[in-house]
């Protein structure tokens, strides 16, 4: 093993053109590949083989979570990979990413606002029972040998909730291109006018898939409840529209390209129910734009309320979203917190991700070179 060129294997099941985590695997994997390391990914036919032009790809039948972590499990030897990195929950790896976080702790902040039926239903959901039981492996059950949380609040559901050792944990906190955000902002004019935008709106920027989890219903809520007709929300992201309509609302579907949509907005609105670490966030920082969040998205750890935007702790408290919403409508306002919202952006521009990561995965590959031996499943 030469620890200056890694043979760096990453797992990820499934592809989405506007998934956070699929952005951050391919920043990753250029910035791993860009340092000399050769970045091999194991994934389904899901995919697209001009998404991943790092190196080879390694691609798996399995459909189901348990499916795809068995298959990848006979695979593991045949990888020939001096380190396994996974963003996927599987039975066993080298270093687990847990970007999406703690599913049974965003299972339980879930039922709190479902009632009793959810959380029956949520119970007898088969899928839910597989994630659990990939969880339960990796976590309590030693399947990763190092996990990296990107943000302290899931560090600490991973030590409540299944013991996990604190010294096996690294926070690395996500990171974007933030220069490529910044530079975008001198579209403002045209951006607005595409998107039917007059000179005094103000555009409230909600962007991501997985609309529940996330919290539309509360951003469209807190918009509805400001009765400003100047005030837009514009809708970026997959989901069920007929779920969601408002006269309020502008519904762009996925929109590939984030930093266009940031360039028009005023205000980036995300009241989400859960959420270990909000790309978006990051990205709308880098752009200028004050965010609105709740202290369920671990992204909240690294701003301070009122000078990069505001955290409220309840996504279903509709009126202190709206008073958010208010107070950072005010242009002067906006104008004041642009340069400390793109100075706290330049702290998390994803070279800094990229080295910490690799730092990890070195001392993880040396690691695993020393040692041998299968974790079984559980």
């Amino acid at each position: 093993m030469d620890p200056e060129h890694l043979k760096i294997g990453f797992v990820r099941r499934g592809f989405s053109s506007s998934g956070g985590a699929e952005a951050y695997l391919r920043r990753l994997a250029q910035g791993v590949c860009g340092a000399g390391h050769a970045a091999h990914l194991v994934t389904t036919e899901e995919w697209p083989a001009n998404e991943w032009p790092f190196g080879p790809l390694a691609r798996v039948a399995g459909k189901s979570p348990t499916q795809f972590a068995d298959e990848v499990e006979e695979l593991h030897p045949r990888l020939g990979c001096d380190v396994v990195m996974s963003l996927e929950r599987v039975w066993r790896c080298d270093v687990y990413r847990a970007g999406d976080g703690v599913h049974r702790a965003w299972l339980d902040r879930r039922a709190k606002f479902g009632g009793a039926m959810r959380k029956v239903a949520v119970a007898l959901n088969r899928k839910h029972r597989a994630i659990l039981q990939l969880e339960a492996s990796l976590f309590r059950h030693g399947g990763a040998r190092r996990v990296i949380a990107n943000s302290e609040m899931v560090k600490r559901e991973m030590m409540d909730l299944y013991a996990y050792p604190a010294e096996q944990m690294d926070v690395v906190y996500n990171g974007v291109p933030v220069e490529s955000f910044r530079s975008r902002a001198e579209e403002r004019a045209g951006s607005r006018t595409a998107l039917g935008l007059e000179q005094d709106d103000v555009a409230v920027l909600f962007a991501g898939s997985g609309w529940e989890r996330k919290g539309l219903r509360f951003a469209i809520e807190a918009v509805e409840s400001c009765r400003d007709p100047r005030m837009q929300l514009l809708v970026a992201g997959r989901g069920n529209q007929s779920k969601y309509r408002s006269s309020s609302a502008q519904f762009l579907d996925v929109v590939p390209d984030l930093s266009r949509l940031l360039a028009a907005a005023d205000i980036f609105l995300l009241p989400t129910i859960y959420d270990p670490f909000s790309n978006a966030c990051l990205e709308a920082i880098a752009a200028g734009v004050p965010v609105l969040i709740t202290s369920a998205n671990g992204f909240s750890e690294i701003i301070e309320n009122g000078t990069h935007g505001s955290v409220v702790d309840d996504p279903a408290d509709v009126r202190a979203l709206a008073s958010a919403l208010r107070l950072w409508s005010d242009p002067p306002r906006r104008a004041a917190a642009r340069v400390p919202l793109q100075a706290l952006a330049a702290r998390f521009d994803i070279s800094v991700n990229v080295a910490q990561t690799l730092e990890i995965l070195r001392q993880a590959a040396a690691s695993a070179a020393s040692t041998s031996g299968k974790i079984r499943k559980t």
